[in-house]
């Protein structure tokens, strides 16, 4: 019997057209990143399905795409950070020892939901459900990644019988490349304070598993609002208020506030009327 994937193994698959993979991409979940970088690709074929293993950079960090084509040209594709592609490739052993030691497919004695052996890997706001499953078609390796704060599921199966390959291509990439995610490394600056009449601003930089970010609160008795501006885009930020305070200064000489103004070339000195803290604390 063949050790083929079932019909539920690709929730989010489309038509790929072309051998090699596509260069777009975002971040790791949504795959729209510009700016990406592919440093390395592996393609495996295991029995009518391709396996595209590709390793990308962007200025978050490094991560490895997996993407799976099947005979009639359909794609499915999986995210890993690189430290979870390690966990990964040790999980690919467990379920090959354990498949090994399975005996032949009995379809009288199948689980009622046809999984076998379940793992799961967690990677911050990510989820992870590895399952070996058994259907009428063979056995398979079923990964699914999920977005804990909602969105689109996607997965990949991999045919039972390509486990071992397939842990070590993966080996292979991670010997290259490291299990070290990359991305934004070291200390974050502090945050600063600004009061302006009975308005109190805060300018706080944090980081997740998009990268680094500036939270601009502002703050009033009954009052908190805030936006969160990507740290990629702090420069044309500058630019646009330095623009309207220069716009505003010519029109109005003594009613703008603010002294050095920001510009593309250079930085301007904090006003008096800001003091810095730590937001982290």
């Amino acid at each position: 019997m063949s050790d083929i994937g079932s019909g539920d193994e690709g929730l989010s698959s489309q038509k790929y057209h072309g051998q090699g993979m596509d260069a777009g991409g975002n971040n790791f979940d949504s795959g729209q990143q510009p700016q990406e970088q592919e440093l390395a690709t592996k393609m495996l074929q295991i029995q009518s399905k391709r396996f595209y293993l590709d390793v990308k950079q962007n200025r978050r960090g490094r991560f490895i795409k997996v993407a799976e084509i099947g005979a009639d040209g359909r794609r499915s594709q999986i995210f890993l950070a690189m430290s979870t592609a390690a966990e990964f490739r040790d999980h690919l052993s467990g379920f090959s020892d354990y498949y090994s030691s399975l005996g032949p497919p009995n379809p009288d004695n199948v689980p009622d939901d046809g999984k076998l052996k379940s793992e799961m890997m967690l990677k911050d706001n990510r989820r992870y459900y590895l399952d070996l499953k058994e259907n009428s078609r063979g056995r398979f390796l079923r990964v699914s990644q999920t977005i804990t704060r909602g969105g689109p599921r996607s997965q990949v199966a991999l045919p039972a019988q390509g486990m071992i390959e397939f842990r070590d291509a993966l080996t292979d990439l991670l010997d290259d490349f490291g299990t070290d995610d990359g991305g934004f490394k070291g200390e974050l600056p502090e945050g600063r304070h600004l009061r302006v009449d009975n308005k109190n601003f805060y300018f706080d930089i944090g980081q997740n598993n998009r990268g680094v970010y500036m939270k601009v609160s502002e703050v009033k008795s009954n009052f908190r609002t805030a936006i969160t501006v990507p740290e990629k885009c702090w420069a044309r930020f500058r630019d646009i208020l330095a623009d309207y305070t220069d716009k505003m200064g010519r029109a109005h000489p003594d009613t703008v506030q603010g002294g050095g103004t920001a510009r593309a070339g250079g930085s301007a000195a904090p006003h008096p009327d800001t003091e810095s803290f730590d937001a982290r604390t």
